[in-house]
């Protein structure tokens, strides 16, 4: 039986349009004067005019200044290891840095005329998305490290003031969905730029489940000047916004069906001010005990985190609260 499948012929026009298509630099290399000499795509791969040939000085010179003797040392090791091998480092050109795989044969396998031959591959975007991918398991490992400290904290903490188990459970679950809600709304930002999220976001989120029925829909109100917070800060508010949540609803302004939730922002050259005003609850008669596990946790992260502190005035009305906070520390 004839096979009559159809044949393919490789013209060396054929394999020069395979090679472009796929971003392939052809090099080869003298291994006696280590001259090189590139097609056109290695030229410009390299950001150098085209020439009949061009020394490893010069290409040395494009080549990142702390990757240049790994490289130095990488090519003249492969005339004596056998096997293929991949070399990738970066590549200075103007402005813009470059990533290049260097790929070839060693041991002197299939020198020709005492010259090397092997190809350069652009791999700027993979290593950009390997990069990233760093930069996210980084961030990843971070939080989760930091969440595991802040809930074993607050574990202990929580055990200390809880009256039973149940109560105890209620609390801490509390506390840590508010931190989530936090944790959620922030993200790293495009360039390096940090981890950023803007105040009046996070502070809608935050107050959203008590905002959210249709007892409590349109009670709280937030007006804030557009600013960043970072994660810490964003950590520390979700503590604070949920403390005074928590005993707005059992205590104060939320608790009714007539309260309402003012939080607005005033600020200064160095310091930012948030004033949480509740009005329309239970009349206040004394002012409450301002001793317990929760007030004794927002104290100490405004003071810790923020640099700051919290004020109380139990107005008749209600309360109204203000945390004054670093503006140096928001980004944190």
């Amino acid at each position: 039986m004839s096979d009559t499948s159809p044949q393919l012929v490789w013209s060396s026009a054929h394999l020069a349009l395979a090679v472009e298509a796929a971003g392939v630099a052809l090099w080869s290399w003298n291994v006696d004067d280590n001259g090189f000499a590139m097609d056109r795509q290695g030229f410009d791969l390299w950001g150098l005019p085209e020439a009949a040939s061009v020394s490893f000085e010069e290409l040395s010179a494009h080549i990142h200044p702390a990757d240049r003797d790994r490289v130095r040392a990488a090519f003249i090791a492969t005339r004596s290891v056998a096997g293929s091998y991949e070399i990738d480092f970066r590549i200075i050109i103007g402005n813009d840095v470059r990533w290049i795989s260097a790929r070839g044969q060693g041991a002197d396998a299939g020198i020709v005329d005492r010259r090397m031959f092997g190809v350069f591959l652009d791999v700027t975007g993979r290593k950009q998305a390997e990069e990233g991918s760093e930069l996210l398991a980084g961030e990843m490992s971070h939080r989760v490290k930091n969440l595991l400290a802040l809930a074993t904290s607050l574990t202990e903490l929580t055990s200390r003031s809880a009256g039973s188990i149940a109560d105890m459970t209620r609390e801490l679950t509390q506390r840590l969905t508010a931190l989530g809600r936090a944790h959620d709304l922030v993200r790293p930002l495009p360039g390096q730029q940090g981890k950023a999220a803007l105040l009046g976001d996070l502070l809608s989120i935050l107050l959203a489940p008590y905002d959210d029925t249709a007892a409590f829909s349109g009670r709280i109100r937030v007006a804030v000047p557009r600013m960043g917070v970072g994660e810490r800060t964003a950590t520390t508010l979700a503590m604070v916004v949920h403390e005074l949540a928590t005993n707005s609803v059992k205590h104060g302004a939320l608790s009714s069906a007539e309260g309402t939730l003012d939080i607005s922002s005033r600020a200064d050259d160095a310091d930012v001010e948030l004033i949480w005003a509740e009005t329309g609850g239970p009349a206040v008669s004394a002012q409450p005990d301002m001793t317990g596990f929760g007030s004794k946790l927002i104290a100490r992260s405004v003071a810790s985190q923020l640099g700051g502190s919290i004020d109380y005035d139990w107005q008749p009305t209600g309360l109204v609260a203000t945390l004054r906070m670093r503006k140096d520390r928001l980004a944190a």
